[in-house]
């Protein structure tokens, strides 16, 4: 049985597409496209559950198009319509250029040094030049530069990350 602390969520299936089986995949991670995996984990009621892929292709920088096994019409591909998609932490660890997957530190528990515990990575945004950790704090969202200098551990075995943030970064 596949764990939710085993995973982390990379996208959602929106619809079936076309009559052979394929879905569009609306994604936030291009993970399954950078590391050796052959399946997705797709949510269905509150079950994880793996779903093979026999293909894929990109449609746009968000979206691709997947064919899973042994679901080879629109019909067969309803049931996935709406699902969350997530994938293996174990696999995401470090992509094929040994550096850590955005999407890994989702769900990570931020601390700093000095604040202590800060509250849960919720997002990851690379959108803009500065990549900024989300972090779901006590007292609302906190935005942290993902910057090395400002990482002092990454605790992959409890899932924690570790910061010594300059004096006035949690004021802002």
């Amino acid at each position: 049985m596949i764990r939710d602390s085993e995973v982390f969520r990379i996208g959602t299936i929106t619809k079936p597409h076309g009559v052979n089986g394929e879905v569009v995949f609306q994604f936030t991670d291009d993970i399954f496209d950078r590391v050796e995996c052959d399946y997705l984990i797709c949510k269905l009621d509150g079950i994880l559950v793996p779903f093979f892929m026999e293909e894929y292709r990109f449609k746009s920088d968000t979206s691709a198009l997947v064919k899973f096994e042994r679901m080879d019409t629109a019909e067969s591909t309803l049931r996935l319509q709406g699902a969350e998609v997530y994938f293996p932490l174990a696999l995401a660890e470090q992509d094929e250029d040994g550096e850590l997957s955005w999407s890994y530190f989702v769900g990570m528990t931020a601390f700093d040094e000095e604040a202590g515990e800060l509250g849960t990575v919720v997002e990851v945004n690379n959108q803009t030049v500065n990549t900024l950790f989300v972090i779901d704090g006590k007292n609302g969202e906190l935005l942290i530069p993902a910057q090395e200098e400002f990482i002092v551990e990454i605790d992959k075995e409890n899932r924690h990350l570790y910061f010594n943030l300059p004096e006035g970064m949690l004021d802002l």
